[in-house]
């Protein structure tokens, strides 16, 4: 008979010591994520069960270095230890997860941990490294001093995952956790104190590696060199995005092609009307023209995965420390700014380690405008459908260069915004930046198969969620009211959507945008690609036929199409975005800054570019 009881183990370590890993393994697919109450800081909860029967409720709690908590973030996971939490009590158990390899800040957390007065698990997380390179640790003296019991784990290839169970499961039953209402914030002193025991213990409990990881070393000489690391660093980057071109064209047209077949197969079956327009022009011609982009979006997410799993993603950091700080941005901004690489909601919210809320401001205003995965759609069919597909030097794509050179634009404008902010709004330099070095590691497959596929669907359901609905809604304005009898011109120029299109035209014409790209914008506020997926639907209700790509190639001026581009590199075009900064910063003062700004410079840009392009021949 088990116990119907589920306790509570809360998983508490420093930044890359494989907290997460540690918790997917042991959590499985049995896993919710959402906010804690009244904050914006995600809450990752699973289950895990024992042989037994017996069940624990696992919470993934964000990175520390120490309960003196200087950032949101880690004010998140001193509280929910402490029970501070609205409707979460204190954990059960605490399991401290350390990297093997690296136990010199982690130990001094353990010691915080342990003031507590909670149960604790002490975890040798990634043991099969330390191994490795001949590290000797004295399990018996840690558990003494830690007056918790210790055990070793490869959350990669989930060895000692029950072994860890048994002995949360056990601590939990021995030791019943109340909230430890009398523990008190140490002080300085007391850190440091802490700090030098943490020491002694090191050298007491750990013998220096006999095989080190010369490997490391090696390569930290060549990629962290402050030259040729950052020429490496550019490389790699380069070599991501000329990848989004090449690398994804024949999946790109099967997927085109299949879309193609599925529009013509259902125009053969349904009648005549409406709900044939509805269903070819608007959900099949809308949907499809941005799930053809989903191969591009998935070699990004690849790249991305496998410099995080090497543990190159943290070396980035370093390297880009000295030129951010040189803008005004503080080191730690580079992992929130990289992550806007993917989508600049996740990477606003994970500017919560950065402990300055100033510092902190400054990366919210300049996040979006990183080149996150919803322009990828847009910039790919802008640039196939208007750049020559062509190599420069025989050897490097023409198109792959355009790419890169609207990231770089992002990434350029973002250091000058965020030079001006601490000119402007605020005097005085950024903190030190600080951040442990994980050992080089070989990615693990498996891993990165799953994180893949979890984006895949992401996007997939993204299009499901948003797109769909949109589409619907972009299809009726094009086709609703129809145009009176003996009308001139294409029917959808009577439509709606026609009309608005028509009255916002002269706003933008300065800009050369037709009143076809200006009706695009204005669903693409809801998500950046819903803007081509507008396009698809608006030109196919329109009458045009074939690849969407195709037909811009003949409706677009190249000064126009490249007027677009420079839109979108700065356009705050994404409602989410706004709404997310506006829980960070508490109000709907810094969300309406953003947006002034970026409209302003999306507008200035696009003008720029216009008026230069038509003054070289290229309208």
């Amino acid at each position: 008979m088990t116990s119907s009881r589920i306790d509570t183990v809360a998983l508490v370590g420093n930044p890359n010591c494989g907290k997460t890993a540690l918790f997917n393994a042991l959590t499985g697919g049995r896993q919710k994520v959402a906010n804690y109450a009244g904050v914006t800081v995600e809450r990752k909860e699973g289950i895990a069960t024992l042989p037994s029967g017996r069940r624990l409720r696992i919470l993934d709690l964000p990175g520390t270095y120490s309960l003196r908590a200087r950032s949101p973030d880690e004010a998140i996971t001193r509280d929910a230890v402490l029970g501070r939490l609205a409707d979460e009590p204190a954990p059960d158990v605490i399991v401290c997860v350390a990297d093997a390899t690296n136990l010199g800040l982690v130990l001094r957390l353990a010691l915080e941990l342990k003031t507590t007065g909670l149960p604790m698990v002490f975890v040798l997380n990634m043991i099969d490294i330390a191994e490795r390179q001949g590290i000797d640790i004295d399990v018996e003296a840690l558990s003494r001093e830690l007056g918790a019991p210790v055990t070793a784990t490869v959350a990669t290839r989930k060895r000692g995952l029950e072994t860890l169970l048994e002995l949360a499961a056990s601590q939990a039953e021995g030791m019943r956790a109340s909230p430890p209402s009398g523990w008190r914030e140490p002080s300085a002193t007391e850190v440091r104190a802490a700090h030098r025991q943490a020491r002694e213990l090191m050298r007491a409990a750990v013998r220096p590696p006999s095989r080190p990881d010369t490997l490391t070393g090696r390569l930290d000489s060549v990629l962290l060199h402050p030259v040729g690391g950052v020429a490496i660093l550019l490389g790699l980057l380069f070599l991501m995005f000329q990848a989004v071109f090449t690398w994804a064209a024949p999946a790109q047209d099967l997927i085109e092609a299949g879309f193609g077949a599925l529009g013509v197969g259902a125009a053969a079956v349904l009648p005549d009307g409406w709900m044939t327009g509805l269903v070819v022009d608007g959900l099949i011609a809308g949907v499809g023209s941005v799930l053809v982009f989903l191969p591009q979006i998935l070699i990004l997410f690849l790249f991305i995965l496998l410099l995080e799993d090497s543990g190159y993603m943290a070396r980035a950091a370093f390297l880009m420390d000295r030129i951010m700080g040189g803008a005004g941005l503080h080191g730690r901004a580079f992992i929130p700014l990289l992550s806007s690489f993917a989508c600049a909601v996740p990477g606003i919210m994970s500017t919560r380690v950065i402990d300055s809320r100033k510092d902190r401001l400054t990366t919210i205003l300049t996040a979006p405008l990183m080149t996150c995965s919803a322009r990828i759609p847009v910039y790919t069919l802008i640039i196939s459908a208007l750049i020559p597909n062509r190599t420069v030097g025989g050897v490097l794509s023409l198109q792959g260069l355009v790419m890169f050179s609207l990231y770089a634009a992002g990434i350029l404008s973002a250091l000058l915004v965020a030079f001006l902010i601490r000119k402007v709004f605020w005097r005085g330099g950024s903190e030190l930046f600080m951040m442990q070095l994980p050992d080089y590691k070989r990615p693990e497959p498996g891993n990165v198969l799953r994180n893949l596929a979890q984006k895949a669907w992401a996007f997939i359901s993204r299009a499901g969620r948003i797109i769909l609905p949109l589409m619907v809604l972009v299809w009726a304005l094009s086709s609703w009211p129809a145009p009176p009898e003996g009308a001139q011109g294409p029917a959808i120029a009577y439509s709606a959507a026609g009309r608005l299109g028509h009255w916002l035209e002269p706003i933008f014409a300065p800009i050369g945008f037709s009143w076809e790209m200006v009706v695009a914008l204005i669903p693409g506020m809801a998500a950046r690609e819903v803007a081509v997926a507008a396009l698809g639907a608006i030109y196919a209700v329109g009458g045009e036929e074939g690849a969407l790509a195709g037909i811009l190639s003949r409706q677009w001026t190249l000064a126009s199409g490249l007027a677009f581009l420079a839109w979108y590199v700065f356009a705050p075009q994404c409602i989410a975005t706004l709404a997310v900064v506006r829980r960070e910063t508490g109000g709907w003062l810094w969300p309406a800054v953003m947006f002034a700004y970026m409209l302003g410079l999306a507008y200035a840009a696009a003008f720029l570019v216009f008026q230069a392009s038509r003054a070289l021949g290229l309208a």
